[in-house]
């Protein structure tokens, strides 16, 4: 089976198995996927991922309270239609935590605020 769209995947994998409370969901290895991964890990909200002997992602969920971290997670850009954002239109953004794919890497859109650089919109976590 190919899958055209990994983040797509892999957002639905950690939404579904964020609801079933599950501890580890595994997915399909690819840059961009270990690119989120490590700004989610940085933000507080999976625990942590590992590459196993399949060459597949590991990744261990978070929970806290008994409830899961993340309690939806949207895919925004999709292949067949792109989103872009401006840094101006960062500050008219007020609810949810937002994943920017940027010319300075992948930035939450809070550090794009900072650095004061828009892009390409990947994902909203509530």
């Amino acid at each position: 089976m190919i899958i055209t769209d990994t983040l797509s995947n892999l957002f639905s994998k950690i939404k579904n198995g964020s609801l079933v409370k599950k501890s580890k969901i595994v997915h399909q290895k690819s840059k961009q996927s270990i690119n989120i991964l490590n700004l989610l890990i940085k933000e507080g909200f999976i625990k942590s991922y590992k590459i196993n002997s399949k060459n597949q992602l590991d990744i261990y969920l978070k929970y806290r309270k008994n409830k899961a971290v993340i309690k939806d997670i949207k895919r925004l850009s999709k292949p067949g239609k792109r989103l872009y954002i401006t840094n101006n239109d960062l500050y008219k953004k007020k609810t949810g935590f937002y994943i920017i794919s940027t010319p300075m890497g992948i930035l939450t859109d809070l550090h794009a605020k900072q650095l004061n650089v828009g892009g390409e919109l990947i994902c909203k976590i509530f």
